[in-house]
């Protein structure tokens, strides 16, 4: 399947229909906008919660008399989802609440998004990379939006072999890898090592929101990514699906060799300050700056071709873009079935970056969701620069490879 083009393409490109049979939310005057944002913490998700914080400083906070509602859902969201579905909910009590984003859309938010609608039909419910299954998410969400599972799964691979791994360690547990989206990426990932000559390892690590917390499954990682890299070669690229891994993982790496790739959900700011000892406080919010800070101090500690990320956060921008994409709707400057204006509302937060994507189609009826959209941009390897990821033609044969449960 030829992908679409980059980002520009897609400006250009006729606008697909995201609108899950719901139309626009009415116009409304700025002042009588809220938005409600809901992210996870800094400790389970902190470039999430940045791009609530960007909204906020650029929009206000409804407390302020501004526009941006903003609230974090437990770190613990498995063992309380009621308590996540009842906090969300709450948010429609607000009589000028006109939309509801949730970044990421840990599980109970297609429940949520429902409740939300049985009170308040008119209110738009926006999901970044959803936890439940694409069916589960697209049943109640205006838009869902999610980091390419389906092409990452083939060119975090290729890119591994770019950089020169002959070993790929993927890092996850049970929960997880019961999710359509992970599960089926996990399963590219090892078809495509085998394609392109790798070996494929899949490595178990704690769940975070599980009795260890975060801190044991941390604690976990530090102990076992130098077992891990004795044991399969420091020419091995290491990946986690879960954020709170990164930041040990990468540590580890720069310590006792390794390679890395890119993030679950890619960023400069994920996991790099805290394992490289980066203060990044003068460059907050200026991604150039930060990638070139996070760039010279990765390089210093020989690091160059050996990490790599997204020159923009991915969390950061689904929090700041989807909000942007709300406010622009609701003010009647945007289209909710305009793909044109979904971009250019994402790329206000990345400029000069290239994306590509195309919509979700369903593994057993092949049919293209209109309110579901794949995006992924190219990955940055710290000293060499971009590699191509985007403008790579992903083979058909990974579209059609199923979730195995």
């Amino acid at each position: 399947m030829k992908k679409s083009l980059f980002l520009t393409a897609f400006l250009c490109a006729a606008s697909l229909i995201f609108a899950n049979g719901a139309k626009d939310a009415p116009k409304a005057k700025s002042g009588s906008i809220h938005i409600g944002v809901v992210t996870g913490t800094v400790s389970q998700s902190e470039d999430d919660l940045r791009g609530a914080e960007e909204l906020i400083k650029r929009y206000g906070a409804v407390k302020d008399g501004g526009m941006i509602q903003h609230i974090t859902y437990p770190d613990d969201f498995m063992s309380q989802q009621e308590t996540t579905i009842s906090q969300i909910v709450a948010l429609a009590d607000d009589p000028n609440m006109k939309a509801i984003v949730v970044n990421q859309g840990v599980p109970g938010t297609a429940e949520a998004f429902k409740r939300v609608k049985e009170k308040r039909s008119d209110i738009l419910c926006f999901t970044g990379e959803p936890h439940e299954d694409p069916l589960v998410i697209e049943s109640s969400a205006d838009l869902a939006i999610n980091a390419d599972f389906i092409s990452r799964g083939y060119t975090i691979i290729w890119a591994a072999k770019q950089m020169g791994a002959k070993n790929f360690v993927h890092i996850s547990f049970p929960r997880h890898m019961s999710y359509e989206s992970l599960g089926t990426r996990r399963q590219i990932m090892e078809a495509a090592c085998a394609d392109l000559g790798l070996k494929f390892i899949f490595e178990t690590a704690p769940d975070p929101t599980s009795d260890v917390g975060v801190a044991g499954a941390q604690q976990f990682i530090l102990e076992k990514v130098p077992q891990w890299i004795e044991k399969y070669g420091k020419e091995t690229a290491f990946f986690c699906t879960n954020d709170a891994h990164t930041e040990p993982l990468l540590k580890q790496i720069a310590a006792y060799g390794g390679m890395f790739v890119e993030a679950d959900l890619p960023s400069p700011l994920m996991g790099y300050p805290g394992a490289f000892g980066i203060d990044l406080s003068q460059e907050a919010g200026n991604f150039p700056a930060i990638l070139k800070k996070v760039e010279d101090v990765v390089k210093a500690k020989n690091g160059a071709g050996r990490f790599g990320t997204w020159a923009y956060s991915y969390g950061f921008t689904a929090s700041a873009g989807l909000g942007e994409f709300a406010k622009r709707i609701c003010e009647g400057t945007a289209k909710l079935e305009s793909s044109k204006d979904l971009f250019a509302c994402l790329a206000e937060f990345t400029p000069g970056a290239k994306w590509n994507g195309a919509n979700y189609i369903d593994q057993n009826t092949g049919v293209r969701a209109k309110n579901h959209m794949l995006i992924y941009m190219d990955t940055y390897v710290f000293g060499k620069g971009y590699l191509p990821t985007t403008a790579q033609e992903v083979p058909e044969k990974y579209f059609k490879i199923k979730f195995a449960k």
